[in-house]
């Protein structure tokens, strides 16, 4: 029996693209609007704290047009007072807690949760009192996923970033520790979803471990929107997705 596999579409590199040269060109918000018409299930958007790509002004307009299309908008930040401020204001669908450092290029790991349970159970609490979805970016790691659990998250997201950068003949053992976090953390009642340096190929074989139910996928989609455009870039990679279930 087939499962459908939501697709979130994360439109951060669009505002990186636009912050390169100032002005309003190309809009992170149009491209959002692409996403939900391509087939996206949700649209995702990182707020850093230094606004390298994503802004203030970026995250209002983007709640109000997830709203208006009835779209779940999945707000990543860091945490800190600011950002929980910023996502208790807008209250958006679901917020992911990744970690952050000034100087990486982009997220290089998941979210230290085991061990610093203490600064982030209030966060998780106080976003889910909102109604907020909490969702955790974690490597797929036991004591992660257990620590996930104990703070009152609803969700988890795998970093699949390893994976997708090891050599082919290399990734089965990447696979495999994927495969046992997913099943821990529904064992634990946890939703599984996946995301980082996912392409049509790693895709497609990463939904091979049955527990996950979201893909977050924005780089390789908006790279590979230069050639075909964004709506065909969406439109292949739910095609493999679907594939990949069927």
């Amino acid at each position: 029996m087939s499962r459908r596999v939501r697709l979130g579409v994360n439109i951060d590199h669009v505002a990186t693209v636009r912050n390169a040269r100032g002005g309003a060109h190309p809009d992170p918000v149009r491209a959002a609007r692409e996403a939900i018409g391509a087939g996206a299930d949700g649209v995702t958007a990182h707020l850093r704290e230094d606004r390298r790509h994503i802004t203030d002004a970026d995250i209002t307009a983007l709640t109000e047009l997830c709203r208006r299309f009835d779209r779940p908008l999945n707000l990543e930040m860091a945490v800190t007072g600011e950002m929980l401020d910023i996502a208790l204001r807008h209250s958006p669908h679901a917020a992911c807690l990744v970690p952050e450092r000034r100087e990486e290029v982009t997220t290089e790991g998941g979210l230290a949760v085991a061990g610093h349970e203490g600064r982030i159970r209030p966060v998780v609490k106080a976003l889910d009192a909102a109604g907020i979805r909490v969702s955790l970016f974690i490597e797929p790691a036991p004591e992660q996923v257990d620590a996930a659990a104990a703070v009152g998250a609803r969700v988890v997201e795998f970093h699949t970033g390893r994976y997708c950068h090891l050599p082919v003949a290399e990734r089965q053992p990447e696979f495999d520790r994927l495969a046992a976090a997913a099943a821990r953390a529904q064992a634990a009642g946890l939703e599984v979803h996946a995301g980082h340096g996912l392409d049509y190929d790693t895709a497609g074989a990463i939904l091979a471990i049955p527990e996950i139910v979201e893909l977050n996928i924005g780089h390789f989609l908006i790279g590979e929107a230069v050639f075909v455009g964004l709506d065909a870039a969406i439109r292949r990679m739910r095609q493999v997705m679907d594939e990949a279930v069927s």
